[in-house]
């Protein structure tokens, strides 16, 4: 029997939320299989008027290698006017053909059914139908609980079912999305009997942040000229108020993400909402928009292009009453740009549907290698297996407070931020993140419990190097000395450091009293390059400068075993300017005599030195030059002779190829503590936490 290889989402309404079951699908089917197709047959409109948001942010979001063109077989006026003229069997004719042609492409495809919007959505029902059986797809149907009782939940679900059910398509699964939390328990308990044993049913909430629409979409909707804050444009409005009554009575009514609607002649609403947006005492507006197309006077301008403005300000001509009505018609859609609000339909997907129950019920595949997306997904879902405890020093960067929120709100670790807690808190009210006492510790050093306890172990410990106990208390209040010594007392189990201080900050405290593994005498370090196809590990690139043979050994034995640790087999490159036996001198003598250390230490290790970066990693050119070789030309971890070879070459792979490099890991430690670089990005800082949190589990 063939394998299944595409899944059918289906819906009976507008607006069910479709795009939730979407994102997690892809996600989880990416961990799976390397190569994901998407195919919508029926899109509402031609391209050059309005692109499908919804194929645009999943082909963007998860690079999925297909064109927009080929994402779709008709526009809904085109199916409509076939429909219309009796040639429904040609339009499925054309769906079936453009889908098979597709389905070659890609481990595993799928397929989402029309939106429900305007005219002929009775024939759009029993074409997604048709469609479905004729594909011999399974079938997620995805309804919408908005605004119904339980019983016309329960009516819906159970009619959607049996008219798939009547047609012999199979039915997987059926979610029930934007319910009541109330109702939730309810509403399984009406269906779930109801139901055939095979049928996995799922209720999902109503999330208020995914239903929100952001300040871009707002600003789209109305038409609105953007007059401050573009950046901050993906600020997302949970409600709106008009700003038309006096200062004291309008701060009464400010909310989390509020929108504020006020006449453009208002300047005492807009410098009050301005100034309640910086102050610690209100919560983050979403945004400004100005109505009845006034101008603005020039001593108002000048005050807030003066001010701290962090929030978008809209002017539209449409008088309040028009421009609030507009806003509440938007139907919020998730855009590529908008990256928070696809990880909040991820993780809604991850913990309210049973993943394991629908990849069972999907397929079994067999990957063959491992790709950055199943290596990241594998990552998470390791971290979050036995959660650790982390600390992050450097508490007032915001890339260090937005990476530690998605952290946080994705459950993987236990954070812990070092600094001014004032200062840090004012931060993370600014960026409008979910960070608080209640779900991270925030900690100033010198005001901490242990403090005293740890600036005591902390002079023992380097009684020996005569260091006097003042010196000791001062360098306690130091973030990274504090933060390792909370992972040296097992108060944290890892720390990372770096997007603000030096390499050696950050590693200089971990060596004076962390200290190295029984038997390892050097801390080395490796990068995860993610290429687009496989995951390899490269090192040294950030630790040491010119290693002995002894020491090049060393790195080489301890990047296997991290190799095999983070499920990648290891095939060790022992890199040099030459292969196997042709070349001399010096440098590629270290080489060679470090390859024998490695054979003799440790003989299960598949191992190959000296050979050139080409012959490692291309199979032609390892053929070539070194045919009875099992590692060249198929090389999984790369040790580069120096560090200057090691981080130029992987800054020139991470470039050249749009590589996601993941470090550097640190290798060696009693503890983990790793590093980051200045330039790190949120995603850099989230990836680093992660195998902390991994090397932490050991």
């Amino acid at each position: 029997m063939e394998t299944n290889k595409s899944i059918f989402i289906a819906t009976a309404q507008p607006f069910s939320g479709k795009s939730i079951v979407a994102l997690g699908l892809v996600d989880m089917l990416l961990a799976k299989a390397q190569k994901i197709g998407y195919f919508k047959p029926i899109i509402n409109d031609s391209p050059e008027v309005k692109r499908d948001a919804h194929i645009d942010t999943l082909i963007q979001h998860f690079k999925l290698p297909i064109e927009y063109g080929k994402s779709y077989a008709y526009t809904r006026d085109e199916a409509n006017l076939l429909a219309e003229s009796g040639f429904q069997g040609e339009i499925i004719d054309t769906i079936i053909s453009k889908y098979k042609s597709l389905e070659a492409q890609f481990d595993f495809t799928i397929i989402e059914g029309s939106d429900f919007l305007g005219e002929g959505t009775a024939f759009e029902f029993d074409a997604n139908v048709t469609i479905a059986k004729n594909l011999g797809t399974p079938v997620i149907i995805v309804l919408s609980g908005d605004g119904k009782s339980i019983p016309q939940i329960s009516n819906s679900a159970i009619v959607t079912i049996k008219n798939f059910l009547h047609r012999k398509v199979k039915v997987l699964a059926v979610v029930i999305n934007k319910a009541d939390e109330s109702a939730i328990d309810e509403i399984k308990n009406l269906i779930g009997p109801q139901l055939p044993k095979d049928i996995i049913l799922s209720v999902i909430p109503k999330i208020i942040d995914l239903k929100s629409p952001s300040m871009k979409e707002i600003k789209e909707h109305l038409n609105a000229e953007v007059m401050f804050g573009e950046d901050y444009l993906s600020n997302r409005a949970d409600h709106f108020i008009f700003g038309a009554m006096q200062i004291s009575n309008f701060l009464k009514h400010i909310k989390p993400n509020v929108l504020i609607v006020t006449p453009g002649d208002r300047a005492d609403i807009v410098m009050a909402s301005l100034q309640a947006n910086l102050s610690k005492n209100y919560p983050k507006i979403a945004g400004i928009v100005l109505t009845g197309g006034f101008d603005i006077s020039e001593s108002v301008l000048k005050l807030i292009e003066g001010s701290d403005t962090v929030v978008p300000i809209l002017k539209v001509e449409d008088q309040s009453f028009y421009a609030a009505t507009k806003v509440g018609s938007i139907h919020s859609k998730i855009s590529p740009d908008n990256t928070e609000k696809i990880m909040m339909a991820i993780n809604t997907f991850r913990k309210y549907i049973d993943v394991q129950a629908l990849e069972k019920e999907i397929a079994s595949f067999k990957a063959v290698g491992i790709t950055p997306r199943m290596f990241q997904y594998q990552l998470v879902n390791w971290a979050k297996s036995k959660k650790k405890h982390i600390v992050l020093p450097e508490g007032k960067d915001e890339r260090i407070l937005k990476a530690a929120d998605r952290l946080v709100r994705q459950g993987i670790v236990n954070i812990t931020l070092l600094g001014d807690v004032n200062e840090i808190s004012r931060s993370i009210s600014k960026l409008g993140l979910c960070l608080n006492q209640d779900v991270c510790q925030i900690i100033n050093p010198q005001d901490s419990f242990y403090y005293d306890e740890y600036v005591n172990t902390l002079f023992e410990l380097r009684k020996g190097k005569n260091m006097p106990l003042e010196v000791a208390r001062d360098l306690m209040t130091d973030v990274a000395y504090f933060g390792t010594m909370m992972v040296f007392k097992g108060h944290a189990d890892g720390m990372v450091s770096g997007a603000i201080h030096t390499t050696a900050h950050t590693i200089r405290p971990a060596l004076q009293f962390v200290k190295t593994k029984p038997g390892i005498s050097l801390v080395s370090s490796i990068f995860f390059m993610c290429l687009p196809d496989r995951v390899m590990i490269f090192g040294d690139c950030a630790i040491n400068i010119n290693p002995t043979a002894e020491e090049l050994a060393e790195i080489a034995i301890s990047s296997a075993d991290t190799s095999v640790k983070f499920g990648i087999e290891p095939r060790v490159a022992m890199l040099s300017y030459s292969s196997g036996e042709s070349g001399s001198g010096e440098d590629v003598d270290k080489v060679r005599s470090a390859t024998e250390i490695v054979k003799q230490k440790r003989p299960d290790i598949k191992v190959e030195g000296p050979i050139q970066y080409d012959a490692a990693v291309d199979p032609i050119t390892g053929k070539q030059k070194m045919p009875n070789s099992e590692v060249a030309g198929n090389a999984s971890v790369l040790i580069f002779p120096d560090l200057n070879t090691g981080n130029n070459t992987y800054k020139a792979v991470q470039r050249e190829t749009g590589a996601m490099a993941i470090g550097p890991m640190l290798q060696g430690m009693n503890k983990p503590v790793n590093d980051l670089s200045r330039g790190c990005t949120v995603d850099d800082i989230f990836n680093t936490v992660v195998i902390t949190s991994i090397q932490a589990q050991e």
